[in-house]
């Protein structure tokens, strides 16, 4: 569970958001919306404790993994040894994996389709495949809470949807907790049970993210208008550009 209470953040005497309130319960999904530097990344590294509040705070009831956007690697690790890292918590000091620890690392692997990658180096994949390795990697650490920032920012169509389908069913399957970044309202609506739309720096909204995220709340939050439409039975937000 997440609870945020009155929370706030300012950097050289300028808000960037404050007085955001909003209770996360255990296995929910939520979905941040908001233009470029409306605070979204912050507020994700304020929750992980990577940035202090400027008022108010936060609480998270459980261990924590985290996916930022890119992450730079500075040893050619093989995809397996990666994802193995994300298994420090459960290693003593000096501690080597054991076989719990691989199979974990293999069963993440399994659910984001890469087995077959473990031999791989990582600084020979593509970004969007390094992408999933790190979320196979927050996966393997067996978390509570997951937090991404803007995790499909780099993959193509279909690996959105593994990513997006994975969140979800991991989610729903085994209690996770997951906040995510992103700047695509149809991810929301296919995945997250919550949405808190970043409008300014004191304006915000919070609810079940089919109820929140309406066609005029949504135009406003991106200053464009906006339109559900249905393909196949499937809802969908759409930018109507001029």
């Amino acid at each position: 569970m997440i609870e945020v209470q009155e929370a706030g953040m300012a950097f050289g005497g300028r808000w960037i958001f404050r007085r955001i309130s909003f209770a996360l319960p255990s296995g929910e999904t939520l979905a941040i919306l908001g233009r470029n530097g409306r605070g979204k990344t912050t507020l994700l590294r304020a929750l992980l404790g990577l940035q202090p509040w400027s008022e108010g705070g936060a609480r998270i009831h459980g261990s924590t993994g985290y996916v930022p956007q890119s992450a730079s690697v500075p040893f050619a690790y093989s995809v397996l040894d990666l994802v193995l890292t994300g298994r420090a918590r459960h290693l003593g000091m000096f501690a080597v994996p054991g076989e719990a620890d691989y199979r974990a690392a293999r069963a993440a692997l399994e659910a984001l389709g890469l087995l077959g990658f473990e031999e791989r180096q990582i600084d020979e994949l593509s970004g969007g495949e390094r992408q999933l390795v790190l979320i196979a990697r927050a996966l393997a650490s067996e978390c509570e809470v997951m937090i991404l920032d803007e995790p499909t920012s780099s993959l193509d169509f279909h690996n959105q949807d593994v990513i997006l389908s994975t969140m979800r069913r991991v989610a729903r399957q085994s209690g996770l907790t997951v906040v995510f970044a992103s700047h695509y309202p149809q991810h929301a609506i296919h995945v997250a049970d919550k949405a808190l739309l970043m409008h300014d720096v004191d304006d915000y909204a919070f609810g079940e993210a089919r109820t929140v995220m309406t066609e005029e709340a949504l135009g406003r939050l991106y200053d464009i208008p906006m339109r559900k439409v249905q393909v196949a039975g499937i809802t969908s937000l759409v930018p109507l550009f001029s």
